[in-house]
């Protein structure tokens, strides 16, 4: 394995997924997590698990993607710009999944201009007020139905970042988006940063997918590592137990 060594605007190409359906983009799942798989402390810390090295690969992976998606909790606990600093590039479209808007106006995500190119995805259940606070900064508010739980599908979600001319999408957390794209079959490629750091107890970068047998796990293909400083790239094609053989 090479090590890094200076700015680079390469990184992992985003491809479709020969699974991928034309009815949604690909989706390139990346998160960062310690050696013993957690992406934040029990108490929701999570900056920074990954090195500077690691973080400029996430930014390559930023400039390479149409849409960078996050979950209403990420944008909250996190408050991400979600934009492309550390390499050259464009800024992606900022996606939030937000089923009642519970994302506030003031994040960094809406600031600054930015407004004009983020859109949250919400429900049935997203109060009135809280789409107009929303649209008048600039913010495109789209309402998609809601899964069983109340939260929103994420496949029809897709589906209308489709039509929004978005063909490729990196998600970039938290765990429950994470897991439900994998539950729900709808990733395509995953990127992990894997940082030379343990933790214990801590929160997991997916939770329950319903395997209870080995044969039936999600696997990598065409797997790649590569160094990023102290960090450990694994990127890989995300393969369903139907997809292969077992």
């Amino acid at each position: 394995m090479k090590e890094s060594a200076g700015p680079r605007t390469k990184g992992p190409k985003p491809r479709r997924s020969s699974r991928a359906a034309p009815s949604r983009p690909s989706v390139t799942v990346s998160y960062a997590q310690t050696l013993d798989g957690r992406i934040a402390t029990v108490g929701g810390s999570s900056q920074w698990i990954s090195s500077p090295d690691s973080l400029r690969f996430a930014h390559e992976m930023r400039a390479r993607h149409d849409a960078v998606l996050i979950g209403a909790g990420t944008a909250c606990r996190d408050n991400p710009r979600l934009t492309v600093r550390n390499v050259p590039g464009d800024d992606p479209l900022r996606v939030i999944v937000d089923s009642t808007l519970r994302t506030p106006p003031d994040s960094a995500v809406f600031a600054d201009g930015a407004a004009a190119g983020t859109v949250v995805l919400a429900t049935g259940r997203a109060p009135e007020e809280r789409r107009k606070r929303l649209r008048d900064l600039g913010v495109r508010v789209f309402e998609v139905p809601a899964d069983g739980d109340g939260r929103v599908d994420l496949a029809p979600a897709l589906a209308r970042l489709l039509e929004l001319e978005v063909a490729t999408v990196m998600v970039e957390g938290g765990a429950c988006l994470i897991t439900s794209l994998l539950k729900g079959r709808l990733a395509d490629r995953l990127a992990v940063c894997i940082a030379p750091k343990i933790l214990g107890c801590g929160i997991e970068a997916v939770g329950e997918l319903g395997i209870r047998d080995l044969d039936r796990s999600v696997a990598l293909s065409d797997v790649s590592f590569e160094r990023y400083g102290p960090d450990l790239i694994l990127c890989g094609d995300l393969r369903y137990c139907d997809d292969r053989e077992v």
